[in-house]
């Protein structure tokens, strides 16, 4: 009973949102992929509360690379990239900023987090330009599956399964599987089998 009433408001919100996604498909052959998801992204989350995340998946489901029907995408969280994906079961909090990256099944990103399109967005090689005319090249961040990332974390490298990453920390440098980084830089501070055997009372994580 409890999938059907799902289904039912998924499929009621794919058509409250059809007129957008109408409007969304027309305009792609004069616009810039990305420059144009991005502007509908920055629309699509501003509708508040459950009934607002269902909204935004049902309209990125058509329109991202993939996201799962099952995600949940929070108020206010932005997406730059199209070619973006989002795995079943995962949870993406308020006020999010996600760039290229491939989000695995089952991960938790709290409010606030970021996550960049790679390192490299951004070139300064040559003093004799300004910062904004260098260029740079996006990055797919892999984020693995499994994994609990906190409040106000930036991410601009990959992150295996299982990880848990505390709040505020900057991801600079790829992690393996199964660990937990704290600070700026993110450092490794322990692997999550040793706190699953071992209780800790860290706040940090």
């Amino acid at each position: 009973m409890k999938s059907a009433v799902k289904a039912a408001v998924r499929l009621l919100m794919l058509l409250l949102v059809s007129p957008l996604l109408l409007f969304y498909f027309l305009l792609r052959p004069f616009s810039t992929k990305d420059s144009l998801f991005s502007s509908f992204a920055q629309l699509l989350s501003l509708w508040p509360g459950l009934l607002g995340s269902y909204l935004r998946v049902a309209a990125y489901r058509l329109t991202m690379q993939h996201c799962a029907a099952d995600c949940y995408i929070g108020f206010g969280a932005l997406f730059s990239q199209q070619g973006t994906e989002i795995q079943a079961g995962s949870y993406i909090g308020p006020q999010c900023n996600i760039g290229l990256c491939r989000i695995g099944e089952n991960t938790l990103l709290g409010s606030g987090v970021h996550i960049l399109s790679g390192k490299n967005q951004h070139h300064f090689a040559d003093p004799s330009k300004p910062y904004k005319d260098q260029g740079g090249r996006f990055e797919k961040v892999q984020i693995g599956a499994n994994c609990w990332i906190g409040n106000g974390a930036i991410v601009m490298a990959s992150i295996g399964d299982g990880c848990i990453i505390g709040a505020g920390a900057v991801v600079t440098e790829d992690l393996p599987a199964g660990v937990i980084a704290v600070g700026n830089p993110a450092r490794i501070v322990r692997t999550v089998a040793e706190l699953q055997t071992k209780p800790t009372t860290d706040a940090s994580v």
